[in-house]
């Protein structure tokens, strides 16, 4: 059981997921700390607040906090369109590049005789009505 356990730990795909976990929460906690180290502040200097993420609203004594609310949208579309525009978009170009055209099956067969083209279920040539083998 140990056995099993340690091969499924040690396989590509999970341990990649992993890493893409990890750093995808290390990449959420940069873009956290961008929208409210910096662009919170940016826009609480225009609207003329001064702590932005302080924002909130009580209603029968229960309080809201809309600017926390603000900067937690603000930094998911922030982490959306970094991973849209750096991850999604380059790898849908990569794949379109090397996408390639699984083969069709063959609608046709030459006849043995003439070598016309003649559809994969006759079985006599339309042209030198030679019989085809199957």
């Amino acid at each position: 059981m140990l056995k099993e356990f340690k091969e499924f730990l040690l396989r590509g795909k999970v341990v990649d997921l992993a890493v893409g976990v990890i750093i995808g929460a290390a990449f959420g906690a940069i873009m956290t700390a961008l929208v409210t180290d910096f662009l919170t502040p940016l826009i609480a200097a225009v609207v003329k607040v001064q702590d932005f993420s302080g924002i909130f609203f009580t209603i029968n004594g229960s309080k809201f906090m809309l600017g926390h609310f603000i900067n937690a949208l603000i930094s998911f579309i922030l982490v959306a369109s970094a991973l849209f525009f750096f991850v999604v978009k380059p790898m849908n170009v990569l794949i379109e590049r090397s996408h390639v055209e699984p083969p069709t099956d063959p609608t046709t067969k030459k006849c043995k005789e003439c070598l016309s083209e003649i559809p994969i279920t006759a079985k006599r040539c339309a042209f030198c009505t030679q019989i085809t083998s199957e």
